[in-house]
């Protein structure tokens, strides 16, 4: 059995996987549609973290966490430096930087966002969450990491820029705190999204979620 991409096809957890390996031209990993298997005995006897995404393997290996499924990518792919420099200093910043995402950033994320998936969530702790995205980690973002060039410490979009810039489609489910993103975060989020046209449709698949959304705290407004 060859290896297996397993993805929910709205996530841009899965949505930065899917693009690192469509934009290095790997072609003998399957894409396996996860959505209502995760809690399933088989899919948990592989991850017992019922997360997506989930790289498997033939060997009954598997690996999960996007920046590690990307990192994994690009090092066993003969032009993953196109994504993931060799330099060791270099790539240490992008680990540097994919780490504040899953530590820091995103879990700012689904207390905003995660309203178009169902789920039953507070307005405060979402305007609180998306205070702290203003107050401290866009600064973060804009003035270290995009301080001197147009992506994460490079000039080419890297596997930090496809952990960072998907999930930021996700303040969209709450109109009035979009309009309240710096020009700077929203121009990024455009930048890295159109250097990644082969995944346009899934990306697409979540901005239309989210902006058509309508439900409970669509039009909550954010905290002064």
């Amino acid at each position: 059995m060859g290896a297996k991409l397993h993805i929910l096809p709205p996530s841009a957890n899965s949505h930065c996987c899917l693009a690192t390996l469509r934009e290095l031209g790997i072609e003998n990993i399957e894409i396996v549609n996860a959505y209502g298997k995760t809690r399933e005995p088989e899919f948990l006897e592989m991850n017992p973290c019922h997360t997506c995404p989930t790289l498997e393997f033939g060997d009954g290996v598997a690996i999960w966490e996007s920046c590690a499924i990307m990192r994994y990518l690009c090092r066993s792919s003969s032009n993953g430096d196109k994504l993931y420099p060799k330099d060791l200093q270099a790539a240490a910043r992008i680990d540097m930087a994919c780490d504040w995402r899953q530590t820091s950033y995103y879990p700012c994320i689904p207390d905003i966002g995660y309203v178009v998936f169902g789920m039953e969530l507070s307005d405060e702790d979402a305007q609180k969450q998306f205070k702290k995205l203003i107050d401290e980690h866009f600064k973060t973002l804009t003035e270290v990491f995009l301080k001197d060039s147009k992506f994460v410490y490079s000039d080419t979009p890297t596997i930090a820029d496809l952990a960072i810039a998907p999930s930021l489609t996700f303040i969209k489910a709450r109109s009035k705190f979009w309009d309240a993103v710096p020009k700077e975060v929203k121009d990024y989020h455009t930048r890295v999204l159109q250097n990644f046209a082969h995944t346009k449709e899934n990306f697409d698949m979540l901005d239309t979620m989210c902006t058509e959304y309508s439900g409970p705290g669509a039009d909550l407004e954010p905290l002064e």
